[in-house]
């Protein structure tokens, strides 16, 4: 695997463009999605994307007071799975699936920092579809200067280490994005 250093202070990041082939069309076929709804500021709003949970039979996540059980894995998102294990010799026992469907859908900062994820989790993240710009700012340190990633369709980006406690990341609306789409987040969850 062919991959480059994109970050590497208070956490690791790491990027390889073109780690998969275009498997969008196949994987979306087999979801079951979610669109729950996200409270923020006291307010209820529906989420800016659609969801879908697969992993290991129980395996149970909460972030932003959803609670997500896993659907048993598809096939091919198990294969996918085996794979990155391989390619990152780590483990991964679950998904997270988000669906953009255009520019519109995004997410906001926010680190994925949930106690189930352990102390310094390892997350792989498979884009497919559309590019979206993925922004990056440091939590403590002002002085550093946010970063912005351009996820390409096919790409592999890798966080680990200690990113999660000092870095925020989110994808932003825009009006420039006509098109989806599909991120898939690997994770282990204790």
């Amino acid at each position: 695997m062919k991959s480059q250093i994109i970050l590497n202070h208070d956490g690791v990041i790491e990027y390889s463009d073109n780690y998969i082939e275009d498997l969008m069309e196949d994987i979306i076929r087999d979801i079951s999605w979610r669109n729950d709804s996200i409270t923020m500021f006291g307010k209820t709003y529906p989420q800016p994307r659609q969801t879908a949970w697969y992993g290991d039979a129980g395996i149970e996540y909460q972030y932003s007071k959803i609670k997500m059980i896993t659907i048993e894995w598809t096939p091919l998102l198990k294969k996918i799975k085996d794979q990155l294990e391989q390619d990152l010799e780590t483990k991964f026992n679950s998904v997270l699936i988000n669906y953009y469907r255009d520019g519109q859908d995004h997410m906001s900062f926010h680190s994925d920092n949930e106690k189930e994820l352990g102390n310094n989790p390892t997350i792989a993240s498979l884009s497919f579809g559309v590019t979206r710009k993925f922004h990056l700012k440091h939590r403590f340190d002002s002085s550093i200067p946010n970063k912005i990633i351009e996820l390409k369709s096919k790409s592999l980006l890798v966080m680990k280490n200690e990113l999660q406690h000092f870095w925020l990341h989110k994808i932003s609306k825009s009006t420039k994005v006509s098109g989806p789409r599909l991120n898939l987040t690997y994770r282990y969850i204790y």
